[in-house]
């Protein structure tokens, strides 16, 4: 019992049951309880722009080549858009297949458009011009302290690094300093991380004490569909790829597992991005990769909410009725693939693109989005830890086809499974070992 309570995993999976039957016997306190799964996830993303920026800064001076930047990105957005359209006609499929909505029957006449106004509103801003404009900051500053894009992060930390690389000595006292601060805010982090299961018991009471279960019966088939099939992407085509590699997707999951657990508590899969790259890099992926692919991964790869676009897009059609042609699927599923790429792992953008993505079907109704809007907070979970995992798995596939994973130290870690992450100071460095 003693080896057990010493595992962060054990007090995050306390807190979520703890909080979910707060949530269910008190709803009322279960809601007030909002500010502890909010505040964790405010000092969690308050560290994850610092560290991404010494991060990725440092991998790039590593590197000392601009030419291996541009090609682990190449090799990495190629990756992202092969899995993530490999999601969005997985769904496309199942929801076919299963047809979840097809027994709902509902009237358009008594949706309640109201309550999905503000999604749909912000979802007109949804476009692939607002979204490469919005890389760029409107300040080197406002990239840390503004909306907390982490593109915006990633591109000033690029370009910090490349111009620091090119100075030569001259840029050595710099390169130090942000090696020492690194240190310092991995430190940060690593302390803060002891708070998760305050953050999403916390989390967990205020969706169980808002929402009830009883918000899942009429939708359960909607859900069970959704979350079969996100397991289903994970140990199949997720793990079809972590076995060409040379790794098993179930010891990956396991040595994650308090990462997971935080994940699906807080709903939100930036709550562990930094416990991850740090996890990965132990693994035997090098820093620069893991520093590239994880955070842009955030934008570009989205599993579990390419999964949810059209699954979720085609339950509406479904349960208003609306049959729609191989044609307009494939609008949904052409659009999605754009539309997915920059939601955050943040609560509540997936509802967002989702909004944007049935705005290019006008039968279907974007009130419609009413229907699920009382689960969609459960359904983001799922979504959350799909992403999570696909992009621990892309980190270690780049840095295989760059050549710079330890597999030994891959299959020793993943062998001997979890133990509590080192400090900053002890962090491995970035290796360069032929894979």
């Amino acid at each position: 019992m003693k080896g057990l309570t010493s595992h962060l995993y054990f007090w995050v999976l306390l807190g979520i049951v703890a909080g979910g039957t707060i949530g269910y016997l008190e709803p009322e306190t279960g809601v007030a309880l909002k500010p502890l799964g909010d505040g964790f996830i405010s000092l969690i993303k308050m560290m994850i722009s610092p560290i991404i920026f010494c991060t990725v800064v440092l991998g790039i001076a590593g590197a000392g080549d601009m030419k291996k930047v541009g090609r682990v990105g190449g090799k990495a957005l190629i990756y992202f858009e092969v899995v993530s359209t490999i999601a969005l006609l997985i769904g496309v499929i199942v929801a076919n297949v299963i047809q979840p909505g097809a027994a709902f029957n509902a009237d358009p006449a008594s949706l309640d458009a109201n309550a999905v106004a503000d999604y749909a509103k912000r979802a007109t801003t949804q476009t692939t011009t607002a979204f490469l404009l919005r890389i760029i900051p409107a300040t080197f500053l406002d990239a840390f302290t503004g909306s907390g894009d982490l593109l915006q992060v990633l591109f000033v930390a690029v370009l910090f690094g490349y111009a620091m690389t090119h100075m030569g000595a001259r840029g050595e006292p710099v390169h130090k300093f942000i090696d020492a601060a690194s240190h310092i805010f991995f430190g940060m982090m690593n302390a803060l991380m002891k708070l998760a299961p305050i953050g999403a018991g916390g989390a967990m009471a205020f969706t169980i004490g808002r929402y009830g279960v009883e918000a899942l019966a009429p939708l359960a088939l909607l859900m069970g569909s959704f979350y079969l099939t996100c397991l289903l992407f994970v140990l199949v085509v997720l793990g079809s790829i972590a076995a060409y590699t040379g790794f098993s997707i179930i010891r990956f999951i396991v040595y994650i597992r308090d990462e997971l657990l935080t994940v699906l508590g807080t709903s939100s899969s930036e709550s562990a991005l930094v416990p991850l790259m740090q996890k990965l890099e132990r693994l035997g992926c090098s820093r620069s990769v893991v520093g590239l692919v994880v955070p842009s991964g955030y934008s570009f790869n989205l599993d579990g909410t390419n999964i949810y676009l059209t699954m979720a897009a085609l339950f509406v059609a479904q349960a208003l009725n609306i049959d729609l042609t191989i044609m307009q699927q494939l609008t949904l599923l052409g659009v999605a693939m754009l539309t997915s790429k920059g939601a955050s792992g943040v609560t509540g953008a997936g509802f967002i693109t989702l909004a944007a993505t049935l705005a290019v079907v006008p039968s279907i109704p974007v009130a419609g989005l009413a229907l699920i809007l009382g689960v969609d907070r459960f359904m983001s979970e799922a979504r959350s830890l799909t992403n999570f995992v696909g992009n621990g798995v892309a980190a270690i596939v780049v840095s295989r086809w760059e050549k710079e994973l330890d597999t030994v130290t891959l299959a020793r870690e993943l062998a001997a499974g979890h133990r509590p992450v080192r400090p900053a100071e002890e962090a491995p460095e970035s290796r360069v070992i032929s894979g």
